[in-house]
């Protein structure tokens, strides 16, 4: 498939999503199977979880499919592991980007990225995968978890009032009492989005704040925040409802005009969890 064509299949199968009047990264939390292990897409043979675009993509096809977990692998992965991918069964796409070297004759060592194709498997569709037992994590355990995790960024928080956002003029995130939400996790998923947009201050990652509602600038700013949060409560194992519902239009409207947008915001979001990881967390070595 051509780079062009994958843009635009992803972009299409994302829209359709949002036409429906959900979000793929809102379908982990909206289905009544118990999922095994993590819900972030992880590779089955190496243990390392998928980033960027490949975790809606991910997360798309497991709940289109009914996959009760969220492991992958190559097809050569899954026989090496003593596995075998069942007869008739579809891959699925995921896409890594790949610098490389842009050669001029000035000499500038600038460089340009290239998407690269692997085709993985779900584990349900291969026979002979030995497992390994998971032991699930309390919700208590995750909530605990979940606030030292917010507390370890150090994030300025006020309470009160009945508007959850981030003030970049003020730099501090603003949201409604504790007890006002439907449940600890509704809390700590809506924090999470609001400290997506708290790591894109100009003194942290920098991302541009100053869209106006309606505006296209605005929506993926958005995107970017609700990607961040959907990263992170998937990291962390909270299943609360993300804030989705006021802004599908809008991205509707920006993935129509930009088939990249889906990927810019989700390389964004992937920025903004691993800064967001990083005030608690030894962050792993890139390979």
């Amino acid at each position: 498939m051509k780079t062009s064509d994958l843009y635009q299949h992803v972009t299409n199968s994302i829209i359709k999503t949002l036409e429906e009047g959900t979000a793929v990264w809102i379908r982990p939390w909206k289905t009544s199977r118990v999922s095994k292990g993590s819900i972030m897409p992880h590779n089955f043979a190496t243990g390392r979880p998928y980033s960027g675009i490949n975790v809606p993509i991910l997360w798309c096809r497991a709940a289109d499919n009914g996959y009760a977990e969220h492991s992958w692998l190559t097809y050569q992965q899954a026989t090496g592991a003593g596995g075998q991918v069942r007869k008739g069964e579809k891959s699925c796409t995921v896409v890594f980007t790949k610098k490389l070297a842009f050669k001029e004759e000035d000499d500038t060592g600038r460089k340009v990225s290239m998407l690269r194709q692997f085709y993985v498997f779900n584990v349900a569709q291969i026979d002979g995968l030995k497992e390994p037992e998971i032991k699930p994590e309390l919700p208590e355990a995750r909530e605990a978890n979940t606030e030292t995790f917010i507390q370890k960024t150090a994030a300025q928080i006020k309470h009160g009032g009945n508007k959850a956002c981030y003030i970049p003029s003020l730099d501090f995130v603003a949201l409604p009492e504790f007890n006002q939400f439907r449940s600890p996790q509704h809390y700590y998923a809506t924090a999470l989005h609001e400290l997506g947009h708290w790591s894109g201050a100009k003194h942290r990652l920098d991302r541009d704040l100053q869209g106006r509602f309606g505006t296209r600038k605005y929506a993926a700013e958005e995107l970017v925040a609700e990607l961040t949060a959907a990263f992170l409560c998937a990291h962390l194992g909270i299943e609360g409802e993300l804030r989705h519902a006021e802004y599908i239009k809008s991205w509707i409207e920006l993935l129509k005009h930009d088939d990249r947008a889906i990927f810019t915001a989700s390389s964004k979001a992937l920025q903004a969890a691993d800064y967001l990881r990083s005030f608690s967390e030894a962050q792993e070595e890139a390979t």
